[in-house]
């Protein structure tokens, strides 16, 4: 069981993905985490250095790799799903969830992080809900399940769970996409 997260920055992945793993007792691996770590350094730092289309070249190649490990729930960057390979990739190799939420709740949440590169503009709100209206249809794409983002990661990881028992006990056609609000 492979099992894959995406949604934009702030939504959760990372908290919801490393206690959904825990509850379906497999690893847990975050995408960024594993970035920075081949990278020994801060994504922030790298994408100011190099820029974006480098940081995806390797984010590509990172998440080629952890769509190969058995029994995982993996946690993506949020602009995973800009390459089609990527969409591909999570389509292709594992049971992607979009955790959805809206874009000013996200915002709210993020408001005062300075380690979100694609977030360091004169307007960050704007930033966000442009980013929403850009990448909602290519999560879409990507997801065989769509999951409200609760306000909290009880509610969420509750949220999933049950979509994951509904999804597994009635098959659905491929290209079909369960939305779960």
């Amino acid at each position: 069981m492979r099992i894959s997260l995406v949604g934009l920055p702030g939504v959760g992945k990372s908290t919801i993905g490393r206690k959904l793993a825990g509850r379906l007792e497999v690893d847990f691996v975050d995408c960024d985490a594993v970035a920075e770590e081949r990278l020994g350094e801060s994504i922030a730092s790298f994408f100011e250095r190099e820029g974006e289309a480098p940081f995806r070249d390797l984010e590509e190649a990172v998440l080629r790799d952890l769509t190969l490990q058995q029994d995982a729930v993996i946690a993506t960057g949020g602009g995973v799903v800009l390459r089609e390979a990527n969409r591909r990739l999570l389509q292709d190799r594992t049971l992607c969830v979009y955790l959805e939420a809206e874009p000013r709740t996200l915002f709210a949440r993020l408001r005062r992080n300075t380690r979100r590169p694609l977030l360091q503009v004169a307007d960050p709100e704007a930033r966000v809900v442009e980013l929403a209206r850009q990448r909602d249809p290519l999560y879409r794409e990507a997801a065989r399940l769509v999951v409200p983002a609760a306000h909290n990661a009880a509610a969420t990881l509750a949220a999933i769970e049950a979509a994951l028992l509904r999804h597994a006990t009635e098959p659905r056609q491929d290209d079909e996409v369960a939305s779960c609000r």
